[in-house]
């Protein structure tokens, strides 16, 4: 440089707990661009991480579940003010990641800055839609009402580094779930600088918890962990997601894949049922709600009335 200084290269760090470890293993892998120049060295985490990782999303599960939708709104909408703030960094990064123009990359923060205010506003009407008063023949009130899965182990599209990813971790909190987030492989540093994001947005620490490292490495000991309550399998190519099915079924985790594509290849064609490929996927069309019923439960309320008199008040 002409003035002398030298370039202050930034540290990438792991999210857990609302902190900014290095890998327990002190571990790192180069991270390239789409052309195979070096971008940054990430830590390769390691199955302690996220163990640790686990314990962290367990530990803030409580608070978070257990706060208003409203709040959890409220929050997720400064997340989106936060990223906003930054849309230059992630730009770079995201061009960066995907080999993408300028321009489409910042159309791809974009979207991602207005998916978070998306599901922001889906935290405290998600109940109304999926609960409700059920008709029973009896003097009972009959109630349904959403509740959150749990810890939510969520594999990161592995080319789509982050309007992907904000659409696999924001609805996995709106509804009240914790993360545990395994980053793109081979492009973790939007993830990483996510981390960054959510730490000063108000965000309790522990509601999520980004990892970066081998998806491979780290999904298997998340699949079979005994305190990770789902999965959500949309990082895992069809080999790794038929392994992390079985681990999975150990304590009956909820698993969550696409939906099977419905593909003719020509006329007369078979259906094509088979589980395909995410990446690819058009991130930037409508979400839906799809993802935010899929790491829900439904508790049911049965509660008497009491006799109805001959006024047919029950009071």
């Amino acid at each position: 440089m002409s003035d002398g200084r030298l370039s202050v290269f930034k540290t990438y760090k792991l999210y857990v707990g609302g902190k900014f470890p290095r890998s327990e293993s002190g571990r790192v892998y180069e991270v390239t661009d789409s052309k195979g120049k070096w971008l940054a060295n990430a830590p390769q985490s390691s199955r302690k991480d996220a163990r640790d990782a686990v314990v962290a999303a367990r530990k803030a599960f409580g608070g978070w579940s257990g706060a208003t939708a409203y709040n959890r709104g409220q929050i997720l909408y400064r997340v989106a003010e936060m990223l906003e703030g930054r849309r230059d960094q992630f730009v770079r990064e995201v061009a960066e990641a995907e080999g993408l123009s300028k321009s489409r990359a910042a159309a791809a923060v974009d979207a991602a800055v207005d998916r978070w205010v998306w599901y922001a506003g889906w935290t405290d009407k998600i109940g109304q839609v999926v609960g409700g008063a059920n008709p029973v023949a009896g003097p009972f009130f009959n109630l349904s009402t959403p509740e959150p899965t749990g810890v939510v182990a969520v594999l990161a599209p592995q080319e789509s580094s982050f309007l992907g990813l904000v659409s696999v971790v924001a609805p996995v909190i709106a509804t009240g779930n914790t993360a545990v987030v395994v980053a793109s492989a081979d492009a973790p540093l939007p993830a990483l600088s996510l981390g960054e994001v959510l730490a000063t947005s108000d965000l309790p620490g522990g509601v999520v918890n980004i990892l970066s490292g081998r998806t491979a490495e780290l999904a298997a000991p998340l699949a079979s962990h005994q305190d990770v309550n789902a999965i959500d399998l949309t990082g895992a190519d069809a080999g790794l997601a038929k392994e992390l099915e079985i681990a999975a079924a150990d304590n009956l985790k909820r698993v969550f894949r696409l939906p099977v594509a419905q593909r003719r290849h020509g006329k007369g064609a078979q259906r094509d049922d088979r589980p395909q490929a995410v990446d690819g996927a058009d991130w930037s069309a409508d979400p839906g709600t799809h993802r935010l019923t899929a790491f829900l439960e439904t508790k049911t309320v049965w509660h008497p009335t009491g006799a109805l008199g001959a006024s047919g008040s029950s009071y």
